[in-house]
């Protein structure tokens, strides 16, 4: 096992569902889900469509700042470094509260911890000391994680692609310094993250095959954060590009070791996955809710939707489908805190199955609510296009698909 794997601690601080029973969270996971559930009632949802319909530059800081007071953005970080130490268990419950109302705010938190992983993977308490106490402070601190390039985005998570990668950010030895060259897309909170864990590969390395990661402080002379990308939906949370001109890193801000950086990627993802099909889960069950209001009162045919055989089909598969994703996800979170490293197949499968489950009772619900549903001013647009939206980061279906398969054959092979 590589350097910064075998060195992984895990941070889930007691808050195992073993046994699976996942009807009862630990009462620190619970209060942590129900804090996040009145700061996106009573803090995020009076902003949500103004957030959703303001210029793609947008941010709201003192949304962030007041996420921050309640310990969004260090919930994965270790109680010894200020942080709410409530695992990936606590990380997922309480970003599916966020996204129930708004996934794009939800998305700052979890880009945050993204950003995080690299270095709570390392188990370096140097690396941990120094980046991770800057969450604890009484000033929001936001994090990114950088991977993905203008022409190689899966072929920097999927081992056998590496090889193929083109034109991937390059790093080279310079003394005590590594000097990172190449440019990054689609960052969340790269515009005003602190730092940054990025993926570059070692100079004479063909495609990714020397990939190795860095952090990488956003104040370093060289870094040029480029401009805001107009996107579809997550309109909350702004994706923009980081560029690395000829930027010199201190070694010792490195994730293990040189050539490390595939296996860190695929750790992280692993570890992030359980979290984004939260957030899938929590746009999912805010489309069947609104469709359980609007079934419950709208009359058709001299009865209430909800009576009629066909809409009481759609809402019972649509609450199997947000039921199913929570379960998924629940399993997922729990085995990622108490599997060192983290497990491929259990976050693969919840992922690839709530982030279906969003787009299917989104559309579900736009078509029960019909024209209404249209509209913006109702609120199930917004949540279609930010369904489309989830399914992109952190393995798109098709890389999932495969990670899936893989474990189920190497499953297998251990026979």
């Amino acid at each position: 096992m590589n350097t910064a794997l075998s060195e992984f601690q895990s941070v889930s601080e007691s808050v195992s569902l073993s046994g699976l029973n996942f009807d009862v969270l630990p009462p620190e996971v619970q209060r942590f889900r129900d804090t996040a559930r009145a700061f996106a009632q009573d803090v995020v949802k009076p902003r949500v469509q103004h957030l959703d319909q303001a210029p793609a530059a947008h941010f709201d800081w003192q949304l962030v700042a007041q996420g921050h007071q309640i310990g969004l953005t260090r919930a994965a970080v270790p109680k010894e470094y200020g942080g709410a130490g409530v695992g990936m268990l606590g990380v997922a419950v309480a970003l599916e509260e966020v996204a129930a109302v708004c996934p794009g705010t939800a998305l700052i938190f979890g880009a945050t911890m993204l950003g995080q992983a690299p270095i709570l993977l390392s188990g370096d308490p140097r690396l941990q000391s120094r980046f991770l106490p800057l969450f604890s402070g009484d000033e929001p601190v936001l994090a990114c994680n950088a991977v993905t390039e203008e022409d190689a985005g899966c072929d920097l998570i999927i081992p056998s692609l590496a090889q193929h990668a083109q034109n991937v950010t390059t790093a080279r030895r310079d003394g005590d310094h590594y000097v990172l060259r190449g440019r990054k897309r689609f960052i969340t909170n790269a515009k005003f993250a602190a730092f940054a864990s990025v993926f570059a590969n070692m100079e004479g390395s063909p495609g990714a095959t020397g990939l190795t990661s860095f952090i990488v402080p956003l104040d370093l002379p060289g870094v040029v954060r480029g401009p805001v990308a107009d996107k579809m939906g997550y309109r909350a949370c702004l994706g923009s590009e980081l560029e690395f001109h000829d930027v010199r890193v201190p070694a010792e801000y490195m994730i293990g070791s040189e050539g490390e950086g595939m296996a860190i990627n695929m750790a992280q993802s692993n570890m992030a996955r359980a979290a984004v099909a939260g957030i899938s889960t929590g746009v999912a069950r805010s489309a069947l809710e609104q469709a359980i209001a609007w079934c419950g009162e709208r009359v058709q045919g001299g009865q209430h939707l909800r009576h009629h055989q066909f809409t009481a089909a759609k809402l019972a598969a649509m609450t199997t489908k947000v039921d199913a994703a929570r379960m998924l996800y629940l399993r997922a979170a729990d085995k990622v805190d108490n599997e060192l490293p983290p497990p491929v197949y259990e976050p693969a499968v919840a992922k690839l199955f709530a982030d279906r489950a969003a787009i299917d009772v989104a559309d579900a619900a736009l078509s029960l609510i019909g024209a209404r549903g249209y509209l913006r001013s109702y609120g199930v647009e917004k949540m279609m296009r930010d369904a489309l939206g989830t399914r992109i980061y952190e393995g798109t279906p098709e890389v999932l698909a495969l990670a899936i398969t893989d474990s189920l054959y190497a499953e297998k092979e251990e026979w």
